[in-house]
């Protein structure tokens, strides 16, 4: 797994190590977003590397039976700052991932993003619309996701390209400027502060509760399910940020206050997606509740010292 020392990747690394079928987990990080203490008390094979390193990914396939390519450098913000730096680990990583992966051909897992829409106005995101990013950071991660249907057809490779829309929960960080919505909302609200909401507040988003996510990831691997095309992973629900401020009220038991910001550039209006081609190939798969989520999110912060007081007013959603 790259990124296994992510907020995704070590939640997967649990889910992963909890089933039978998995005799080893080896986890590819450079800890650049990721940290090793994620990844406590869980048993994996941890190599400190970089997906730029093209010899060291050669090394690590030669006994390889599935790859789940997670590691990227995240957030429309941090790509708007750096475009390169986001093209380089997103698309030029990624294709030294599948070039290492042409000799032994492992079943391979990868993770785009819904940014890949654009402001698309179709209520729901469905896989045969056209992509129109209007981010470098959505770009970069269209461009994963065609490299690698590009080798599942020049190649062979089995690959499975997943877009994730807005993941959340436990061991997602806070405390940077280029935070996601929820743990930014979380980590001020518990703190009394007034959570940073840039325009309205009428933006909706589908947000995928990340144990919903990582039982499709797992399933996904255990199963080598592979696809022509790319497969939504969320589940259709449309959450505004104001419904989202007032569900985390509800989860704490008071108030919480917004302060509202300037609209920022890159940010779509609407992102939900239409759910049924992942119904059609995880059929037994089922969301956790927005509330059930904000409840084991706000108790994992409570007992983290992740909360940062010194987080920034930047949260990418």
């Amino acid at each position: 797994m790259t990124g296994g020392a992510g907020f995704i990747g070590a939640n997967l690394c649990r889910a992963l190590a909890a089933r039978p079928e998995v005799e080893k987990i080896r986890v590819l990080d450079d800890l650049s977003s990721g940290d090793l203490t994620n990844l406590d008390g869980v048993e994996v094979d941890f190599v400190m590397g970089s997906i730029l390193d093209a010899e060291l990914l050669t090394d690590l396939m030669a006994d390889t039976t599935t790859v789940v390519h997670l590691a990227a450098r995240p957030s429309v913000p941090r790509s708007l700052a750096d475009p390169l730096a986001s093209h380089s680990v997103n698309a030029t990583g990624t294709l030294h991932v599948l070039e290492a992966c042409r000799a032994t051909r492992p079943h391979v897992v990868l993770a785009s993003s819904s940014s890949v829409y654009g402001n698309c106005q179709e209520p729901h995101k469905h896989e045969d619309l056209p992509t129109r990013p209007l981010s470098p950071y959505g770009a970069s991660k269209l461009a994963t996701e065609a490299y690698g249907l590009a080798y599942a057809e020049s190649f062979d490779l089995p690959v499975l390209p997943f877009r994730f829309f807005n993941v959340y929960g436990p061991m997602q960080a806070a405390g940077h400027a280029y935070a996601a919505v929820i743990p930014t909302f979380v980590s001020m609200a518990l703190r009394g502060r007034p959570v940073p909401i840039y325009g309205d507040g009428n933006q909706a988003r589908d947000f995928t509760y990340v144990g919903s996510l990582t039982e499709v990831l797992v399933d996904a691997a255990v199963r080598r399910v592979t696809s022509p095309t790319p497969v939504n992973l969320a589940f259709g629900t449309r959450i505004t940020l104001r419904h989202l401020k007032d569900a985390l009220g509800m989860v704490l038991g008071r108030p919480v206050e917004p302060a509202f910001l300037p609209p920022r550039i890159g940010e779509i209006q609407e992102s939900q997606a239409s759910p049924h081609l992942l119904r059609r190939l995880f059929p037994s798969v089922c969301p956790t509740p927005l509330e059930d989520g904000l409840r084991m999110t706000v108790a994992w912060f409570e007992n983290s010292a992740t909360a940062d007081p010194g987080l920034q007013l930047d949260a990418h959603i």
